[in-house]
Parts: C-alpha cells; sequence; structure tokens
C-alpha cells in the first residue's frame, strides 16, 4: 500500500484528496505557491513544501518543483487532482520514470484519448456511438474538405485535435464559409496547442452534455457510476451538474454505461475517467474523454455511495476493484451548484478577503470547499470557490434542499455567483429537466 502522497493541486480538490489519504491512512504532502501557504490543506496536511512563486507556470506546472517535492519528502506517489498537469501524459511519464505511482491512467493512454482523433478511432474499435464526421484529421485537400461537409450535412463544426475547454472550434453553416474557417481555426490550433491538426464532425444544434464516470483497475476489471447531466454551461464552463441525468431510460443507460466499460477493457485503462457525449433526440454520441476525477465527481458519489477519489488512490497501488457492475444501484437524485467568486451579473472575478462565511447544512447537504473565515481568496487561479450538493430521494427534492442550502449560504467580503445558482434552481425550464447546452446563455441573454 501507498503510505504517502504529494498532493499536486490546491484548493478543493487538494483537500478532497487529503481527506481520502486520511481515511485510508496515508500520510500527505501538499505543494504550494507561495500565494497559497494559508490553504486549508496546506494547514492539514503532514508535510508541506513550497514549490515556486503564485503564477501557475512556475509552480503548480513546475514538474521539476513537483518531482523535487516527491524527492524530498519520501513520498511514493503524486496524485494530480484536476487541472494543472491532470492530463499531461509527459509529466505522468516523468512522474514514473522517476520512480514514483501517477495517481491516473498510464502516459499511453493519456496520450491515446487526449488526443481527439485518436480517441474517436478508439472508441468507434470499441463499439461507443461517435459523431458523424470526418473519420479522421482534415488535410490541405481542398476539394476533399468541402465533399466530406456535404457527406456530413451543413451546420459542420470544425474542431482542434488537441484543444479542450471550448477552445479551438468553429461552427460552418455553408460552403462558402468552410475552406477560410479550417484556415482560421488552424492557425488558432497552432498558436493555442501547438498542434494545427484538425477534424470535422457534425453540428450537433441542440444537444444535452452528458457523461458518464467509469472506474477501471489494471487487472482488467472495469464498471460504469452512471451519469450526469452537465448541460447548464455558460462559455462552455459547467454550471450546475447532476445526477442521474433527466429522462435518460434505463436501459439506454446500461448500453451506454457498458460501452463505455468495454472500451476501457479494450484500451487498457486505469483509475477514474469520464467519457463525454452530446445527447440529441434518444441518442448519444462520443466527443472526447477525461482522464482525471471531473470537478463533479461528487454527484455521482451521492447517488452511488462509491468514493471516487479512494478507488483513485487504491487502483494505483494495484488493488482490483471491490465492485462489480452488478453492485452499483443509482439511489436518488443529487445536483452541484459550483460557488465562484465573480459577479453574478458580468462574471468578472471578485478575489478579496472572506469577512463572514457560514455553510449551509441539513439533511443530504455538502460543502466540498477549501475556504474558511478570514481567508483571503487570490487573483491567480480559477474562480471556483466551492462546490454545493444536495442529494434526495428524487430530482424534486433535491431540487428544493438546494434551493434552501443556497438561501442559507453566507459568503461576505467577495462577491460570488450564489444569485445566479438560486435563480437557476428556481427556473421552470431547469426544473422541468432536459434542457440543453444553450439554455443557460439563452436565459443570461449572452
Amino acid at each position: 500500500m501507498i503510505d504517502k502522497i504529494v498532493i499536486a493541486n490546491r484548493g478543493e480538490i487538494a483537500l478532497r484528496i487529503l481527506r481520502a489519504c486520511r481515511e485510508l491512512g496515508i500520510r500527505t504532502v501538499a505543494v504550494h505557491s507561495e500565494a497559497d501557504r494559508t490553504l486549508k490543506h496546506v494547514r492539514l496536511a503532514d508535510e508541506s513544501v513550497c514549490i515556486g512563486p503564485a503564477a501557475s507556470a512556475e509552480s503548480y506546472l513546475n514538474v521539476p518543483a513537483l518531482i523535487s517535492a516527491a524527492e524530498v519528502t519520501d513520498a511514493q506517489a503524486i496524485h494530480p487532482g484536476y487541472g494543472f498537469l491532470s492530463e499531461n501524459a509527459d509529466f505522468a511519464e516523468q512522474v514514473e520514470r522517476s520512480g514514483f505511482i501517477f495517481i491516473g491512467p498510464k502516459p499511453e493512454t493519456i496520450r491515446l484519448m487526449g488526443d481527439k482523433i485518436s480517441a474517436i478511432e478508439a472508441m468507434k474499435a470499441a463499439g461507443v456511438p461517435t459523431v458523424p464526421g470526418s473519420d479522421g484529421p482534415l488535410d490541405d485537400n481542398n476539394e476533399r474538405t468541402l465533399e466530406l461537409a456535404r457527406q456530413i450535412g451543413y451546420p459542420v463544426i470544425i474542431k482542434a485535435a488537441g484543444g479542450g475547454g471550448g477552445r479551438g472550434m468553429r461552427v460552418v453553416h455553408s460552403e462558402a464559409a468552410l475552406l477560410n474557417a479550417v484556415a482560421l481555426t488552424r492557425e488558432e490550433a497552432r498558436a493555442a496547442f501547438g498542434n494545427d491538426t484538425l477534424y470535422m464532425e457534425k453540428f450537433l444544434a441542440n444537444p444535452r452534455h452528458v457523461e458518464f464516470q467509469i472506474l477501471a483497475d489494471e487487472h482488467g476489471n472495469a464498471i460504469h457510476l452512471g451519469e450526469r447531466d452537465c448541460s447548464m454551461q455558460r462559455r462552455h464552463q459547467k454550471v450546475v451538474e447532476e445526477a442521474p441525468a433527466p429522462g435518460i431510460p434505463d436501459e439506454l443507460r446500461r448500453k451506454i454505461g457498458n460501452a463505455c466499460a468495454q472500451a476501457c477493457r479494450e484500451i487498457g485503462y486505469r483509475g477514474a475517467g469520464t467519457f463525454e457525449f452530446l445527447y440529441e433526440d434518444g441518442e448519444f454520441f462520443f466527443i472526447e474523454m477525461n482522464t482525471r476525477v471531473q470537478v463533479e465527481h461528487p454527484v455521482t458519489e451521492m447517488v452511488t455511495g462509491v468514493d471516487i477519489v479512494k478507488q483513485q488512490i487504491l487502483i494505483a497501488a494495484g488493488e482490483q476493484l471491490p465492485y462489480t457492475q452488478a453492485d452499483i444501484k443509482l439511489r436518488g437524485h443529487a445536483i452541484e451548484c459550483r460557488i465562484n467568486a465573480e459577479n453574478p451579473e458580468n462574471f468578472m472575478p471578485s478575489p478579496g478577503k472572506i469577512t463572514q462565511l457560514h455553510v449551509a447544512g441539513g439533511p443530504g447537504i455538502r460543502f466540498d470547499s477549501h475556504i474558511y473565515n478570514g481567508y483571503t481568496v487570490p487573483p491567480y487561479y480559477d474562480s471556483m470557490i466551492g462546490k454545493l450538493i444536495a442529494w434526495g430521494e428524487d430530482r424534486d427534492s433535491a431540487i428544493a434542499r438546494m434551493r434552501t442550502a443556497l438561501s442559507e449560504m453566507v459568503i461576505e467580503g467577495i462577491q460570488t455567483n450564489i444569485p445566479l445558482q438560486a435563480d437557476i434552481m428556481r427556473d421552470a425550464g431547469f426544473e422541468a429537466g432536459g434542457a440543453n447546452i444553450h439554455y443557460l446563455e439563452k436565459k443570461l441573454g449572452l
């Protein structure tokens, strides 16, 4: 068993990992930037190491500093959390080459799924449904590109193979605009990702964003933990997530979930992962796989009773999954609201000192956060400061509990998006369930 882990992250996910380690009896090393000395997990960890200045490039993205922290503290493993280096195959490779355990998939798997084209090809081979598209990269043959678009049917979307987070994509509605759009997207991809490889897909006009959580060990065992709906988005950033997704038939859930688990077996996947789909007119279309723990993993934990972060660690230690697919039962409904330090109207970040904090409670309420009374939210990192989760016996009761919890939350000294979340929970379209990925932006007039 692993007895000491370096937590190569910050904020709420770092604290979440620390808590999982505590339950497993594993000692922890908190790495932190100079700006993060007062983070809660840094104070609670068994050891801490400063790895650089506030800038992420000089601290949380500083690979030599992270590996040195593991070396000087005699740790056995590094947990990357989400964001930063969590899906960086080169980092995973350097961790393993340095003699440490990377708590995540093998480097070659991260590379396979990090390239959208190779990921789609792997999913097709495993029987996972994909969006109709170019079946490979676009080349410099303009006639071939035009013909592919005609076969797929307009509108189409041009995507960067190395893209992500909503960047490196462009929707094209007519043949006249296609070639110029390809050229612009290629240049943007080269500048943003250092990789100008593009591919083309059918553009789905009003889909939902539904994703399946999986766990797989190195012994060939893989299961799915059901699905989450993440369609409440603003500029491709998730705002509200829930599990299970409203209106998905049980048989379809089993079919897609089992296909995801089978794909994991075929590619030799290890650890926690998420298959992301667009869902429209009763059909699922694979778009990408995230080879890490997701921000929204708590809603799946609430409806399955499975501790995903603990399972990541145990899998990395070489243990077999303690569950079979038959053991996984979905119970009730869970909703997560991301709490951000930002203006709820114009979404500008709102760093500063928290002068008063009262956390909501009651049956079925969970708040994953690193903040505390007197904590200063720094201006250098993502604005998310917590995740409020509500569980209920059904979706209506989960929404009712979330409304109450949001009304109880008090965070003063900074602005937060709690008013926006409260508005969403009262929205008739959200309450009905099944809203598409454009719903929130239309509601906000964006």
